[in-house]
């Protein structure tokens, strides 16, 4: 217990930014946690912090220790929580976000499914086709559709979704199908401006990633328009799979260039390292993940 407290107040102090700030989060005297920031460099034989009466400074090794105590302590407060949250009844408010399309047809029925069942929970949904800072803008949880670089975050994978190139009949009947990604650098084109550029296609072939520049006849950053656009026949579109799944099933496009599509995204739910997973939350993403993989691996 004393050595998880030290490493408590390292945390503590290194987040805080001071020794004081330290002390008021823990509710301790300031010479407290100078004590027992002592107390554990002496005890691992390093110093973890360089102080002096201006400026306190990580050393390496700190930066290090640091990073590993976070890991720890975030494993202990998830355990605490899963078993928590299996006693409380969740309740409050949640804000969540997801890409417009894919929280319409997959995470907005699931929250009211959710919400069916659970009356004191409140769920604020923002539906963004951007990357959203979750700790800035004060968000719960986000459904992010891309290969993660932030370790600060906890993710939950719940599938993967492909980009594919269709095409409407009429179009392949006017054009015929592309051979290959190339072809498509001199023919029309419509573009989604989602997360990645409107003018630059992504593929791959044998292993090899291949970007192709297109020249747009119709961009939009409403996916519903560039959709309509595609299946008008206006130009060849690259999507993912679930926002054209629907227009697939019924006809309305065609897949070209399946031996091209690129490696497909990981999709997850993912929340902030740092927080306290909360009962309603953990209660959320429990009833969510099953449901969601499910409807995912059927898109494949």
């Amino acid at each position: 217990m004393d050595k998880f407290k030290r490493m408590q107040t390292f945390v503590r102090i290194v987040e805080g930014g001071s020794l004081t700030a330290a002390a008021n989060a823990l509710e301790v005297s300031q010479p407290s946690v100078v004590r027992l920031l002592a107390a554990l460099e002496a005890d691992l034989g390093v110093r973890l912090i360089n102080r002096t009466t201006r400026r306190m400074a990580l050393t390496d090794e700190g930066r290090e220790y640091y990073e590993r105590c976070r890991a720890i302590l975030g494993a202990v407060d998830e355990a605490e929580a899963q078993l928590k949250s299996r006693r409380a009844e969740p309740r409050g408010r949640l804000r969540l976000t997801a890409p417009v399309l894919f929280g319409r047809l997959f995470i907005a029925p699931v929250v009211n499914e959710f919400l069916a069942r659970h009356a004191a929970v409140q769920v604020e949904l923002l539906l963004l086709d951007r990357v959203v800072d979750l700790l800035e803008e004060g968000i719960d949880a986000a459904v992010r559709l891309a290969r993660l670089a932030d370790s600060s975050l906890v993710a939950v994978p719940l599938g993967a979704v492909r980009r594919v190139t269709v095409g409407s009949p009429a179009l392949i009947r006017r054009r015929g199908r592309p051979a290959r990604a190339e072809d498509l650098a001199g023919a029309p084109v419509v573009s989604f401006t989602g997360p990645g550029p409107a003018d630059e296609w992504s593929f791959e072939r044998a292993g090899r990633a291949l970007r192709v520049k297109v020249a747009p006849v119709f961009v939009s950053n409403q996916i519903d328009a560039a959709l309509a656009a595609g299946e008008a026949g206006l130009g060849w579109g690259r999507f993912l799979s679930y926002q054209v799944a629907a227009a697939l099933r019924d006809g309305r496009l065609k897949r070209v260039l399946d031996d091209e599509d690129a490696t497909p995204l990981p999709v997850q739910i993912v929340y902030p390292h740092a927080r306290l997973l909360s009962a309603n939350l953990r209660a959320l993403v429990d009833f969510a993940v099953p449901r969601l993989r499910k409807q995912l691996a059927a898109l494949d």
